[in-house]
Formats: structure tokens, sequence, C-alpha cells
């Protein structure tokens, strides 16, 4: 609840909007695009100069194939043409909430579902 709460699910519907576009983009140039997220520094990008912030009282996590890192410290999810990627998963936390944002590597999947052990209210 609250202002953190608000943030969190911001927060987790944006991105996981973005990975929707960036997939959506893969196969509509032919061309494979890639989600990059820095927990570090609370920063994500994406295709056509895309790019945003994760508040500071969010907790940012980033669990993915070591090959679509663009740099160390970074995550990636790259997405092809066919539609399928990479594959990964952005948790994002607030206090005793949490937020998961999965990419299924087969079909490029995005799905946002509140992270198990999420003690938020409804």
């Amino acid at each position: 609840g609250g202002l953190d709460g608000m943030r969190l699910r911001s927060s987790s519907k944006e991105i996981a909007a973005q990975l929707r576009y960036t997939r959506a983009q893969a196969i509509a140039t032919g061309q494979p695009q890639r989600f990059v997220i820095d927990p570090a520094r609370r920063h994500w990008q994406g295709p056509n100069q895309r790019q945003g912030n994760i508040p500071r009282s969010l907790g940012v996590e980033f669990t993915g194939a070591r090959e679509a890192q663009a740099r160390a410290g970074e995550g990636g999810i790259l997405f092809f043409p066919d539609g399928a990627s990479t594959g990964g998963r952005v948790q994002l936390s607030a206090k005793k909430a949490a937020w998961r944002i999965d990419v299924a590597w087969l079909t490029g999947e995005v799905r946002l579902t509140r992270a198990p052990g999420d003690r938020s209210p409804p």
C-alpha cells in the first residue's frame, strides 16, 4: 500500500510494457532487439531510445542469460524476429511486496505476477 506500493505497481507495469514493446519491435522489423536493465543504476533501456528509471525506494533484481548481457552488471533480454527470446526475470520489491516480470525464452511471452511471499494487500 501507500506511495511505495503505487511506485511498485507502476514501475512493474511499465517494464512489462516495454518488454512487450521490445518483442513487438523484433517481430515487426525482422531484427533482434535488446532490452537492457542496470539494477545498480536503476535504469532500463529498450529499442528506439526508450528508457526509464526505477525509483530508489524499490529493490531491483535481474536473472537472465549471461550471453545477453551488454556489459558487466547489466542484465539483458534479447528478442528474436520469431518472437522467441533469451528469457529472464525482473523482480521489483518494496517492503513486503514484490512483483515479477517473467519472459519465457521459447515464446518470448511477458508475464507480470506477484512474487511468492508477497504479503501486501491486494
